[in-house]
């Protein structure tokens, strides 16, 4: 996929043109995220390739969009910020679905998508097929933006042979 793919994809920014315009999505890009990229960034790749596989197998890409969007709203670095109740795998989801709730109407199906995308950490199982390809996306986009640089690296030292 191109890196700007979906910024050409009328049917996907039919689905989620509002949450782009929306200054509490685009805060995202000021918070670092996998060490190399930006939430905003990450949030728009797990949604856009959650969104095409989505509609691929003739699910809901709506959902899977919105839901792949809004999954990692949240505003504190997770690197620094501690908490009592529970490790950030368990907090996150509950504090961007809240946010989410504040800026736009969920289905439940997006509901579940947000909620559960950590499952594989908290063990609480989605409903939905739609939620675990949203899961699986963000699992591969996590590990894809942390290897960026080192992949870039192998490529140049191996261009340099």
């Amino acid at each position: 996929m191109k890196a700007n793919q979906w910024r050409h994809d009328k049917g996907y920014l039919k689905q989620v043109s509002d949450l782009l315009a929306n200054p509490a999505v685009l805060k995202l890009r000021h918070f670092t995220h996998h060490h190399h990229s930006n939430r905003l960034a990450h949030c728009i790749y797990v949604s856009y390739v959650s969104y095409l596989i989505a509609k691929k197998h003739h699910l809901d890409a709506r959902a899977a969009a919105r839901g792949g969007l809004l999954h990692d709203l949240f505003y504190y670095n997770w690197r620094t910020t501690k908490f009592s109740l529970g490790t950030h795998a368990f907090i996150h989801p509950r504090v961007a679905l809240r946010n989410a709730e504040r800026i736009t109407k969920l289905s439940p199906k997006e509901k579940d998508i947000i909620l559960k995308h950590m499952w594989g950490f908290t063990l609480a199982r989605p409903k939905y097929k739609e939620s675990y390809i949203v899961s699986f996306v963000d699992d591969y986009a996590a590990i894809r933006e942390f290897f960026t640089p080192v992949r870039k690296d192998l490529h140049r030292l191996l261009t340099k042979i």
